[in-house]
């Protein structure tokens, strides 16, 4: 498994890498043998230091987890505590139903002109494009890829009738699904 680290605005000693590298590897492992990497961000600001962890263990998922701690060992075991809970707990879920696919789309949200300099009145100019990975999932499966990879929404392919669908987390904290109104 391919292990990323970096610091910003902090140096990262080489017995804190090796330490990390260790750490995160046997708990990876411990759940998913074949893991293809995982990426390791630690930020120190005041007296806090922030490590978020991002590993993709199978099938197209990712896993994020982030803690905060007064020290760079102490962040980092939080962080792995934490994404040790999400690996095992979506390793159970694969044991209990069968993988199911990802596809590959390309995302792209545009809100203003791309050729404007400056935001229009008050509203910013949002422009982001990026690789995600799509699931084909029940909508069940869908939260449980939201809730591991720590996003507040995501689109998937809804395997009950092959349409786009959307789960997201409400400001309430429950989950709210967007599914198509003509279905095929």
């Amino acid at each position: 498994m391919q292990i990323t680290l970096t610091g910003h605005q902090i140096d990262l000693g080489n017995s804190w890498r090796e330490y990390a590298d260790k750490a995160i590897s046997e708990v990876v492992q411990k759940y998913f043998a074949n893991a293809t990497d995982a990426t390791v961000r630690v930020s120190h600001e005041g007296k806090t230091f922030l490590t978020e962890i991002t590993t993709r263990p199978a099938g197209g998922l990712t896993i994020s987890s982030s803690a905060s701690a007064n020290d760079a060992y102490g962040a980092l075991d939080e962080a792995i505590r934490k994404m040790g809970i999400q690996l095992k707990k979506y390793k159970n879920k694969m044991t209990n139903r069968q993988a199911t696919p990802t596809q590959q789309v390309a995302v792209s949200v545009i809100d203003a002109p791309v050729d404007a300099e400056e935001p229009i009145g008050d509203a910013p100019i949002i422009i982001a494009e990026m690789q995600a990975d799509m699931p084909t999932c029940t909508v069940s499966d869908a939260v449980m890829h939201m809730d591991l990879a720590g996003l507040p929404a995501l689109l998937f392919r809804n395997i009950a009738h092959g349409e786009l669908s959307m789960v997201y987390r409400r400001a309430d904290g429950n989950i709210g699904w967007v599914d198509p109104k003509n279905k095929k």
